[in-house]
């Protein structure tokens, strides 16, 4: 009873670590669109917890985060519904890629489920509530159909954040196995030696 308090209370704490590091690197963003959206790794830190602790704990840390992404660009909201729709549910919905937490390629999986899941509550959001506000042209193409003008329009950032976020997986599980794989290498040596010169002695 008192080991699952305490990893109660650790994924308690790595949760609020995680949801903090996430809001302050939503703030770094590489591109942002004029009607909300934009191109940065915010994700990352939610995507690696809801890999290491799962569904639950993922689902709530994403909930936390939506309130959170809400205060940020809280200037992008035409009424409660897009307050669901693009922020409450959306990035709650990023909590989804903890069903993967146990499978090898999960951190992987996790990223393209839960992006996907967000895309479509922001994809239904933009095509019913902010169709008004959609422009005679976008990318030099006329827009007539609003359901399309909300696939790309969100398509153009969900995209390339995903794909931002799962390079900078790669980078990190790179430097972390560089890091980490050099000392228990010699550390693996060192033990081998001591074990052959116990045995010789």
């Amino acid at each position: 009873m008192k080991t699952k308090s305490h990893l109660k209370l650790r994924a308690l704490c790595e949760g609020a670590i995680m949801v903090a590091l996430a809001y302050v690197l939503s703030f770094i963003k590489l591109f942002e669109l004029p009607q909300g959206g934009s191109i940065d790794i915010g994700m990352l830190p939610i995507f690696l917890y809801c890999a290491r602790w799962g569904f639950g704990p993922g689902l709530l840390a994403s909930f936390v985060y939506s309130f959170l992404q809400l205060l940020q660009g809280g200037g992008f909201v035409i009424g409660w519904q897009s307050i669901l729709g693009d922020y409450i549910v959306a990035y709650t919905l990023l909590g989804l890629a903890g069903l993967f937490h146990k499978n090898p390629y999960g951190y992987f999986y996790g990223v393209l489920v839960g992006g996907l899941a967000r895309f479509l509550s922001h994809y239904i959001t933009g095509a019913t509530l902010w169709a008004e506000y959609m422009p005679d042209t976008f990318f030099g193409m006329t827009m007539t159909s609003p359901w399309f003008y909300s696939a790309l329009y969100n398509g153009s950032y969900m995209v390339l954040d995903c794909a931002l976020v799962l390079l900078g997986m790669c980078v990190l599980f790179t430097v972390l196995g560089l890091v980490l794989y050099y000392p228990a290498r010699r550390l693996n040596a060192a033990i081998a030696a001591s074990k052959e010169k116990s045995g010789i002695m």
